[in-house]
């Protein structure tokens, strides 16, 4: 079998096109062309880059669904790289993920893992389970660790809706591609610690998805206070976290206006109290 290249000249298609494989993508890259792949390519040995890195990304889980939100700042060593990168990305209808790392090998992972999923669906006629999609990302960040060991690792935080177990889940990893399930709530990146800290505070069964945002918005302001690798709300270019939240009807991405009001309400507060709102010393108590 052949085909016309645009040339004119026939040309004979790579045999990994013409018979019936595996229903990954990426297997099937790795066999026509491992360079395209993200792990395709590494550095001379003893030779780092500094790339731009992204920082903070939080998830929590609600009755109904998941959010998932991320800053908006990339930096390189002590400079602001970018102020608006996206971090935050759809990987399917029912599931997003966050990327913590160098910037450039993230996004191209991402674009990596949404054609997976996306080609599976097509070979399969299904999509994968949620399992099913945590593993498939737990072999492409695996697949990535030459590239980290030099210093651009990738660590994202995936979360979805699992339609089967009707409710949503949050799924970490580190940079050998181990694969972790969170409970309620987790981040990633350089200001993880201090967002992980406020949603201790802040996170409660009984919030609603209003109440979910404006957590993760806290959050976030509480990691770009103590982190200078983390952007906060930026009034001034009206720049705002992009907040993804996925239900039982799909995934939709929150509108700036929207995120926007909620920041404005979060930073008002904090100009009675900048250290944010108060939890109660005891289950019982009331938080201010």
């Amino acid at each position: 079998m052949s085909t016309s290249t645009p040339g004119g000249q026939g040309a004979s298609l790579s045999p990994a096109f013409l018979r019936a494989g595996s229903s990954s993508f990426a297997e099937f890259l790795a066999e026509h062309d491992p360079s395209l792949l993200p792990a395709g390519r590494t550095l001379p040995a003893g030779l780092t880059v500094e790339a731009p890195h992204g920082t903070t990304i939080v998830s929590l889980t609600y009755d109904g669904g998941v959010i998932m939100a991320g800053d908006r700042r990339a930096t390189m060593g002590n400079i602001i790289a970018q102020r608006d990168i996206e971090k935050v990305f759809p990987a399917d209808e029912f599931s997003a993920v966050g990327i913590a790392g160098a910037a450039g090998i993230a996004v191209e992972m991402v674009r990596l893992f949404q054609t997976e999923l996306e080609h599976y669906e097509k070979i399969e006629g299904t999509t994968l389970s949620m399992d099913g999609k945590a593993n498939r990302l737990a072999a492409l960040i695996r697949s990535n660790l030459a590239m980290a060991m030099q210093g651009l690792a990738v660590v994202p935080l995936f979360a979805g809706y699992d339609l089967a177990a009707e409710q949503g889940r949050i799924f970490s990893y580190d940079v050998t591609g181990g694969r972790y399930e969170e409970t309620a709530f987790h981040s990633v990146g350089s200001g993880s610690m201090f967002a992980r800290g406020a949603l201790k505070k802040l996170y409660r069964d009984d919030l609603d998805e209003t109440g979910c945002v404006t957590a993760v918005v806290q959050a976030l302001y509480d990691a770009a206070d103590d982190d200078s690798a983390t952007g906060g709300p930026d009034l001034t270019r009206r720049i705002f976290p992009v907040v993804q939240v996925i239900t039982t009807d799909g995934g939709r991405r929150l509108a700036d206006a929207e995120v926007a009001a909620i920041a404005d309400q979060v930073i008002a507060g904090r100009m009675t109290r900048p250290d944010g709102p108060s939890a109660p010393l005891t289950s019982g108590g009331d938080a201010r």
